[in-house]
């Protein structure tokens, strides 16, 4: 096994165990388990749990963000687009809510690497939720939809709080490009 398929193995176990049971749950030695990769490989890809948590974050934002990006592009309504991927989202079976938000919930104010994976992800978020509309407060109101939907939806999973969430973002002033 190279460097490559090994940083993926630890990744796909990182990313399915993080996301089931939380970052603070999972040590380093179960995801090196569940991969199949030696310790001392886990540890020359990824020196310290930080590192992994962020790799996965960033890994799984760049997946999450362009799987809602095309979404929205092909769309002739991009805004009801938004709402529509996210009830598929939700009604996922392992759907365990915004991951981001999970890490953040869980870790707090530290590690450093991890709270800037997040907020890039958000970041990135509101710039595509802004590029729907002219007012910099719609975008804000979508974002706002957007995250009460999930939070929502990781305590009662299933497409109905995006439906919600939709019907109020349809009141908004946006643009359809």
């Amino acid at each position: 096994m190279d460097d490559e398929e090994a940083r993926t193995r630890l990744l796909d176990a990182a990313e399915a165990l993080f996301y089931a049971e939380g970052i603070q749950a999972v040590g380093m030695d179960r995801v090196r388990t569940e991969s199949g990769v030696p310790l001392k490989r886990l540890y020359r890809l990824f020196p310290a749990k930080e590192a992994l948590v962020a790799a996965y974050l960033d890994r799984r934002d760049r997946r999450w963000t362009a799987s809602l990006r095309a979404a929205v592009d092909e769309a002739p309504d991009p805004v009801a687009a938004i709402f529509d991927w996210l009830a598929a989202w939700f009604s996922e079976p392992d759907f365990r809510g915004c991951a981001f938000l999970n890490a953040h919930g869980e870790l707090g104010a530290g590690p450093e690497g991890v709270l800037d994976v997040v907020r890039r992800h958000k970041a990135e978020l509101r710039t595509l939720l802004g590029g729907l509309t002219d007012s910099p407060t719609a975008a804000d109101h979508l974002l706002i939809l957007v995250e009460g939907a999930t939070a929502v939806a990781t305590l009662t999973p299933g497409p109905e709080p995006a439906h919600r969430a939709a019907e109020l973002a349809a009141l908004l002033p946006t643009r359809h490009p």
